[in-house]
């Protein structure tokens, strides 16, 4: 029995890689994890591992390949790249609907430099987190660290099950491996605004998505808004979640109307924002 879940654990850990990025003068030390999802050189992570073009693809048996960013999908924090590459042990997907709380699962990654690390744990819950929308999660009480990022949860089998994803109180969160293999059939979706959101509470209560980073060339930088904007709602209706501003955009006939804080956030703006399908971003 243990022979068999070692030959299950080396076998994952073979279709795991190490995703890095270019620094702005050498390899950057930071980065993740991403899953060989096919043969010829597919590979899933996360969004914010694949976070910009230039990324290096460190393979099990030591290979550092260029890697070319394919699709990116800033909502549910997944992104493939591609390595030119052949015969890749690609991983084997189950159906993360057929779940059960308290299944053992198992973790590989590549936390603080120890590459193919990995860790055991039970499902301790399976859909919706608070504060983050209505999306489906599993958590896991798996050992995650920096690293892990766009790492497989597998089930007994060393069936992928869910990409991790970051840690909530604790457990490890993965996006389910159902909205992982849709995502892989897919590519980037939908309408791209060209901005990257973190959820911020303002100083009255209300929610409010605060501007990260704002793509060059995107509709967001034409309009333009600002790194450092809090965008509080779209058509008059105010933003709860960061679903509410996928779901605009998922509606939208092809121009937005957004509401937003800048500066010293006294007064509220409004902008019409005409957007543009995606080349590789979808949120």
């Amino acid at each position: 029995m243990a022979r068999a879940f070692e030959e299950i654990a080396e076998r994952l850990r073979r279709s795991t890689v190490e995703v890095r990025l270019r620094g702005a003068n050498a390899w950057a030390n930071a980065g993740g994890s991403g899953v060989i999802a096919t043969a010829d050189g597919q590979i899933v992570t996360n969004a914010h591992v694949a976070r910009e073009a230039g990324a290096s693809v460190r393979l099990w048996d030591g290979r550092d390949l260029p890697a070319t960013l394919l699709a990116r999908d800033a909502r549910r924090d997944l992104a493939t790249l591609k390595v030119e590459a052949g015969g890749l042990p690609a991983a084997i997907f189950g159906d993360s609907g057929a779940l059960r709380v308290g299944e053992l699962v198992m973790a590989v990654g590549n936390p603080m430099g120890f590459i193919g690390a990995l860790t055991t744990g039970v499902v301790h819950a399976l859909g919706s987190l608070g504060g983050f929308g209505r999306q489906s999660w599993v958590l896991a009480d798996v050992r995650l660290a920096p690293g892990n990022s766009g790492g497989p949860l597998a089930d007994a089998s060393g069936r992928v099950i869910g990409i991790n994803t970051m840690i909530v109180n604790g457990l490890g969160a993965a996006v389910p491996g159902s909205a992982v293999t849709a995502f892989l059939r897919r590519g980037a979706s939908g309408i791209s605004l060209g901005v990257t959101v973190q959820p911020v509470r303002l100083e009255d209560r209300r929610f409010g998505l605060l501007v990260l980073k704002v793509e060059p060339g995107s509709p967001a930088a034409a309009a333009p808004l600002w790194i450092g904007d809090i965008l509080t709602g779209a058509g008059g209706r105010p933003f709860r979640s960061v679903d509410d501003l996928h779901r605009v955009l998922d509606d939208t006939g092809g121009v937005i109307h957004l509401q937003f804080l800048r500066g010293d956030r006294a007064v509220q703006r409004e902008i019409a924002i005409r957007l543009a399908r995606p080349v590789a971003e979808a949120a």
